[in-house]
């Protein structure tokens, strides 16, 4: 697993040992290349952050923050380090999603939703509806999961992008103008 592009590029970045999924290189290429224009000067939210992989490609490509929210011990062990070894900055919060949503001031311009597999889907649902505040106006939203998952959109989010690959999809979704 590396940075793909940007100030840290071909960075070699840790796993952690279990409990994680990574994004695919090929999926994390091609949502980067999607979101691209999004990234300069971006503030970002990494949820359920793992290695960080997602939001370091962020900051890499010019996001000037990241919040990363990640609970497992060993997990939050590998992001710091991997936050360290990249040196473009980042906020490490060792919570539950849940809590750290409660705590999280924004405006986020992206918010990364990246749950494990094994994570519910009426949990992640829920996690949905509770990042409006934090949304920018203009905010994003990107949401990897298991291609068979049934999520919820609250009615704030419009899906406006959607690409799987392999057993996993990734969907773009951005907040609702009336």
């Amino acid at each position: 697993m590396r940075i793909i592009a940007g100030r840290a590029k071909g960075l070699t970045l840790k796993a952690p040992p279990e409990g994680t999924r990574p994004m695919t290189g090929r999926a994390k290429e091609s949502l980067f290349s999607i979101i691209g224009s999004r990234l300069p000067e971006a503030v970002v939210l990494d949820l359920y952050a793992g290695s960080g992989s997602i939001g370091l490609e962020a900051l890499s490509r010019g996001a000037t923050s990241c919040v990363f929210v990640e609970r497992g011990n060993r997990a939050s062990k590998v992001l710091a380090d991997n936050v360290a070894k990249v040196g473009l900055g980042g906020d490490i919060r060792a919570s539950t999603v849940d809590s750290a949503l409660t705590k999280l001031d924004g405006p986020f311009d992206l918010v990364f939703v990246d749950p494990p597999y094994a994570e519910d889907d009426r949990t992640v649902s829920g996690v949905l509806s509770r990042i409006e505040p934090l949304l920018a106006d203009d905010g994003l939203v990107v949401i990897h999961r298991q291609a068979r998952s049934t999520l919820v959109v609250p009615e704030f989010l419009t899906c406006t992008d959607e690409r799987r690959y392999g057993d996993a999809v990734v969907t773009m979704m951005e907040r609702s103008h009336t």
